[in-house]
Protein backbone atom coordinates (compact mmCIF):
# COMPACT_ATOMS: atom_id res chain seq x y z
CA UNK A 1 0.00 0.00 0.00
CA UNK A 2 1.26 3.65 -1.33
CA UNK A 3 2.10 5.63 2.26
CA UNK A 4 0.90 9.36 1.18
CA UNK A 5 3.86 11.52 2.75
CA UNK A 6 1.65 14.23 4.09
CA UNK A 7 3.66 17.02 4.55
CA UNK A 8 0.48 19.27 5.48
CA UNK A 9 0.08 17.18 8.22
CA UNK A 10 4.02 16.94 9.23
CA UNK A 11 4.36 20.62 9.03
CA UNK A 12 1.59 21.55 11.40
CA UNK A 13 2.84 19.53 13.74
CA UNK A 14 6.46 21.05 13.83
CA UNK A 15 4.57 24.34 13.87
CA UNK A 16 2.58 23.92 16.97
CA UNK A 17 5.78 22.68 18.42
CA UNK A 18 7.47 25.63 17.48
CA UNK A 19 4.87 28.43 18.77
CA UNK A 20 5.53 26.75 21.99
CA UNK A 21 8.82 27.29 22.31
CA UNK A 22 8.03 31.38 20.48
CA UNK A 23 4.99 32.67 22.78
CA UNK A 24 6.52 32.37 25.87
CA UNK A 25 9.29 34.76 24.76
CA UNK A 26 9.44 38.38 25.97
CA UNK A 27 11.21 39.31 22.62
CA UNK A 28 10.14 37.09 19.72
CA UNK A 29 12.04 36.36 16.57
CA UNK A 30 11.64 39.13 13.85
CA UNK A 31 11.40 37.96 9.96
CA UNK A 32 11.87 40.76 7.16
CA UNK A 33 10.94 40.05 3.52
CA UNK A 34 11.64 42.11 0.58
CA UNK A 35 8.92 41.50 -2.29
CA UNK A 36 9.74 43.20 -5.67
CA UNK A 37 7.28 43.26 -8.38
CA UNK A 38 3.46 42.07 -8.26
CA UNK A 39 3.88 38.49 -9.18
CA UNK A 40 0.84 36.31 -7.83
CA UNK A 41 2.40 33.40 -7.12
CA UNK A 42 5.37 35.40 -4.88
CA UNK A 43 1.84 37.47 -3.73
CA UNK A 44 0.38 34.52 -2.57
CA UNK A 45 3.43 32.64 -0.72
CA UNK A 46 4.50 35.51 1.28
CA UNK A 47 0.99 36.08 2.47
CA UNK A 48 1.00 32.69 3.61
CA UNK A 49 4.27 32.82 4.90
CA UNK A 50 3.21 36.07 6.90
CA UNK A 51 0.23 33.83 8.49
CA UNK A 52 1.99 31.15 9.66
CA UNK A 53 4.45 33.52 11.31
CA UNK A 54 2.29 35.75 12.70
CA UNK A 55 0.33 32.09 13.95
CA UNK A 56 2.74 31.21 16.11
CA UNK A 57 4.37 34.06 17.45
CA UNK A 58 7.18 35.50 14.58
CA UNK A 59 7.21 39.25 13.45
CA UNK A 60 7.32 39.81 10.24
CA UNK A 61 7.93 43.12 8.48
CA UNK A 62 7.47 43.24 4.79
CA UNK A 63 9.27 45.49 2.35
CA UNK A 64 7.27 45.72 -0.92
CA UNK A 65 8.88 47.51 -3.80
CA UNK A 66 7.97 48.12 -7.03
CA UNK A 67 8.88 45.99 -10.35
CA UNK A 68 11.41 48.84 -11.65
CA UNK A 69 13.45 48.44 -8.25
CA UNK A 70 17.27 48.74 -9.37
CA UNK A 71 19.41 46.29 -7.72
CA UNK A 72 21.37 49.25 -5.87
CA UNK A 73 17.92 50.21 -4.57
CA UNK A 74 17.69 46.48 -2.99
CA UNK A 75 20.81 45.95 -1.71
CA UNK A 76 20.18 49.65 0.15
CA UNK A 77 17.39 48.30 1.83
CA UNK A 78 19.56 44.96 2.91
CA UNK A 79 22.05 46.96 4.31
CA UNK A 80 19.37 48.80 6.87
CA UNK A 81 18.05 45.35 7.61
CA UNK A 82 21.67 43.45 8.44
CA UNK A 83 22.30 46.27 10.40
CA UNK A 84 19.14 46.70 12.50
CA UNK A 85 19.30 44.15 15.77
CA UNK A 86 15.74 43.94 15.99
CA UNK A 87 15.77 41.55 12.47
CA UNK A 88 16.94 37.92 13.39
CA UNK A 89 15.98 37.05 9.55
CA UNK A 90 15.93 38.37 6.32
CA UNK A 91 14.57 36.95 2.89
CA UNK A 92 14.56 38.26 -0.17
CA UNK A 93 11.08 36.60 -2.24
CA UNK A 94 12.33 34.85 -5.60
CA UNK A 95 12.31 35.55 -8.85
CA UNK A 96 13.72 39.01 -8.84
CA UNK A 97 12.57 40.36 -11.90
CA UNK A 98 14.86 40.01 -14.98
CA UNK A 99 16.82 42.74 -14.43
CA UNK A 100 17.48 42.79 -10.95
CA UNK A 101 21.43 40.82 -10.40
CA UNK A 102 20.11 37.64 -8.12
CA UNK A 103 23.61 36.89 -7.23
CA UNK A 104 24.90 40.28 -6.00
CA UNK A 105 21.10 40.39 -3.61
CA UNK A 106 21.66 37.44 -2.12
CA UNK A 107 25.74 38.17 -1.46
CA UNK A 108 24.67 41.35 0.54
CA UNK A 109 22.32 39.66 3.22
CA UNK A 110 24.42 39.09 6.01
CA UNK A 111 24.85 35.04 6.73
CA UNK A 112 24.07 35.49 10.01
CA UNK A 113 20.64 36.68 9.39
CA UNK A 114 20.37 34.84 5.63
CA UNK A 115 17.29 32.82 6.52
CA UNK A 116 17.17 30.89 3.05
CA UNK A 117 20.72 29.74 3.11
CA UNK A 118 21.63 31.31 -0.22
CA UNK A 119 24.63 33.48 0.45
CA UNK A 120 27.35 31.87 -1.18
CA UNK A 121 29.09 31.95 2.42
CA UNK A 122 26.44 29.32 3.77
CA UNK A 123 25.92 27.56 0.44
CA UNK A 124 29.52 26.98 0.30
CA UNK A 125 29.22 25.51 4.23
CA UNK A 126 26.67 23.32 2.86
CA UNK A 127 28.76 22.00 -0.24
CA UNK A 128 31.99 21.27 1.80
CA UNK A 129 30.36 19.57 4.41
CA UNK A 130 29.75 22.45 7.22
CA UNK A 131 26.87 23.62 9.16
CA UNK A 132 25.56 26.88 7.66
CA UNK A 133 23.25 29.30 9.78
CA UNK A 134 20.80 28.12 8.11
CA UNK A 135 20.01 25.56 5.52
CA UNK A 136 17.56 26.06 2.75
CA UNK A 137 13.97 25.72 3.45
CA UNK A 138 13.02 23.38 0.47
CA UNK A 139 15.82 20.87 0.87
CA UNK A 140 15.59 20.83 4.75
CA UNK A 141 11.81 20.42 4.81
CA UNK A 142 11.58 17.40 2.60
CA UNK A 143 14.48 15.81 4.59
CA UNK A 144 12.51 16.14 7.79
CA UNK A 145 9.53 15.24 5.75
CA UNK A 146 11.97 11.74 5.23
CA UNK A 147 12.77 11.48 9.04
CA UNK A 148 9.02 11.65 9.94
CA UNK A 149 8.17 8.51 8.14
CA UNK A 150 11.46 7.08 9.22
CA UNK A 151 12.06 6.72 5.32
CA UNK A 152 15.87 5.44 5.61
CA UNK A 153 18.28 7.61 3.14
CA UNK A 154 21.72 5.96 3.85
CA UNK A 155 22.44 3.28 1.27
CA UNK A 156 19.74 4.37 -1.21
CA UNK A 157 20.43 5.80 -4.61
CA UNK A 158 18.57 9.13 -4.69
CA UNK A 159 17.93 10.73 -7.90
CA UNK A 160 17.17 14.52 -7.97
CA UNK A 161 15.65 16.37 -11.58
CA UNK A 162 16.64 19.76 -11.76
CA UNK A 163 19.99 21.33 -10.70
CA UNK A 164 18.86 24.85 -9.28
CA UNK A 165 20.37 26.30 -6.39
CA UNK A 166 17.64 26.66 -4.39
CA UNK A 167 16.52 22.89 -4.11
CA UNK A 168 18.30 20.32 -6.52
CA UNK A 169 22.17 21.48 -5.77
CA UNK A 170 21.65 21.59 -2.13
CA UNK A 171 19.00 18.63 -1.92
CA UNK A 172 22.00 16.73 -3.53
CA UNK A 173 24.38 18.13 -0.65
CA UNK A 174 22.22 17.10 2.13
CA UNK A 175 21.23 13.65 0.67
CA UNK A 176 25.11 12.92 0.57
CA UNK A 177 25.35 13.84 4.25
CA UNK A 178 23.34 11.49 5.05
CA UNK A 179 24.99 8.72 2.84
CA UNK A 180 22.91 8.60 -0.26
CA UNK A 181 24.48 7.74 -3.82
CA UNK A 182 22.94 10.78 -5.52
CA UNK A 183 22.49 11.58 -9.20
CA UNK A 184 21.86 14.57 -10.21
CA UNK A 185 19.89 15.05 -13.62
CA UNK A 186 18.95 17.71 -15.56
CA UNK A 187 17.09 19.74 -18.98
CA UNK A 188 20.43 18.11 -20.74
CA UNK A 189 20.00 14.85 -19.58
CA UNK A 190 19.89 12.00 -21.96
CA UNK A 191 17.07 9.56 -21.58
CA UNK A 192 16.08 10.70 -18.32
CA UNK A 193 14.09 7.86 -17.54
CA UNK A 194 17.02 5.37 -17.85
CA UNK A 195 18.15 7.30 -14.19
CA UNK A 196 14.67 8.09 -12.70
CA UNK A 197 14.37 3.80 -13.13
CA UNK A 198 16.86 2.98 -11.05
CA UNK A 199 16.35 5.64 -7.89
CA UNK A 200 14.90 4.14 -4.64
CA UNK A 201 14.35 8.03 -4.09
CA UNK A 202 13.28 10.07 -6.31
CA UNK A 203 12.58 13.94 -6.09
CA UNK A 204 11.39 16.19 -9.12
CA UNK A 205 12.15 19.80 -8.71
CA UNK A 206 11.16 21.39 -12.20
CA UNK A 207 7.60 22.97 -12.65
CA UNK A 208 7.08 20.93 -15.62
CA UNK A 209 3.09 19.11 -15.91
CA UNK A 210 3.42 15.44 -15.97
CA UNK A 211 7.46 15.26 -16.56
CA UNK A 212 7.73 11.89 -14.04
CA UNK A 213 4.95 9.19 -15.68
CA UNK A 214 4.09 6.04 -14.03
CA UNK A 215 7.20 4.26 -17.01
CA UNK A 216 9.46 6.20 -14.97
CA UNK A 217 9.54 4.79 -11.87
CA UNK A 218 10.91 1.68 -10.10
CA UNK A 219 7.72 0.12 -7.92
CA UNK A 220 7.88 1.16 -4.10
CA UNK A 221 10.21 3.74 -4.57
CA UNK A 222 9.53 6.73 -2.87
CA UNK A 223 8.70 9.85 -4.03
CA UNK A 224 8.75 13.58 -4.11
CA UNK A 225 7.16 16.26 -6.65
CA UNK A 226 8.94 19.67 -5.54
CA UNK A 227 8.00 20.65 -8.96
CA UNK A 228 5.06 23.99 -9.15
CA UNK A 229 2.99 24.41 -12.25
CA UNK A 230 -0.82 24.07 -13.08
CA UNK A 231 -3.10 21.87 -15.34
CA UNK A 232 -5.81 22.83 -17.75
CA UNK A 233 -7.80 24.00 -15.61
CA UNK A 234 -5.67 26.41 -13.86
CA UNK A 235 -4.98 24.21 -10.68
CA UNK A 236 -1.70 23.97 -9.19
CA UNK A 237 -0.44 20.92 -9.68
CA UNK A 238 3.20 19.07 -9.85
CA UNK A 239 6.12 17.41 -11.88
CA UNK A 240 4.61 14.13 -11.09
CA UNK A 241 1.80 12.08 -12.66
CA UNK A 242 -0.03 11.02 -8.96
CA UNK A 243 -2.38 9.90 -9.94
CA UNK A 244 -0.52 6.91 -11.82
CA UNK A 245 2.89 6.94 -10.25
CA UNK A 246 0.72 6.25 -6.88
CA UNK A 247 -0.31 3.49 -7.73
CA UNK A 248 3.31 1.76 -7.73
CA UNK A 249 5.28 4.28 -5.63
CA UNK A 250 6.06 2.86 -2.22
CA UNK A 251 5.52 6.30 -0.80
CA UNK A 252 4.67 10.07 -2.32
CA UNK A 253 3.92 13.27 -1.74
CA UNK A 254 0.41 14.92 -3.12
CA UNK A 255 1.21 18.09 -4.58
CA UNK A 256 -0.16 20.29 -3.43
CA UNK A 257 -0.13 19.34 0.30
CA UNK A 258 3.35 17.51 0.15
CA UNK A 259 6.63 19.80 0.09
CA UNK A 260 4.89 23.22 0.24
CA UNK A 261 3.86 23.25 3.99
CA UNK A 262 6.93 21.60 4.76
CA UNK A 263 8.66 24.48 3.23
CA UNK A 264 7.20 27.08 4.97
CA UNK A 265 7.73 25.80 8.28
CA UNK A 266 11.27 25.31 8.13
CA UNK A 267 11.20 28.87 7.01
CA UNK A 268 9.91 29.61 10.64
CA UNK A 269 12.13 27.39 12.41
CA UNK A 270 15.00 28.58 10.16
CA UNK A 271 13.61 32.06 11.77
CA UNK A 272 13.94 30.74 15.18
CA UNK A 273 17.01 29.35 14.35
CA UNK A 274 18.69 32.50 13.46
CA UNK A 275 17.15 34.75 16.57
CA UNK A 276 18.50 31.67 19.12
CA UNK A 277 21.86 32.07 17.70
CA UNK A 278 21.97 35.84 17.40
CA UNK A 279 21.08 35.53 21.28
CA UNK A 280 24.25 33.11 21.95
CA UNK A 281 21.75 30.00 22.57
Amino acid sequence: MTILLDGKAVATKHLIDLAGRILPLDKKPKLAVIMVGENPASQVYVKLKQKRAEAVGIESLLIPLPEETTTEHILEHIDILNEDSTINAILVQLPLPEHIDTGRVLLRIAPHKDVDGFNPVNAGMLAIGGTPTAYPCTPLGIVRLLNEYKINISGKHAVVIGRSNIVGKPLSYMLLEKNATVTVCHSKTQNLSAYTKTADILISAVGQRNLVTQDMVKPNAIVIDVGVSKDEDGKLCGDVDFQNVSQIAGAITPNPGGVGPMTIATLLENTYRLYNLQQGK
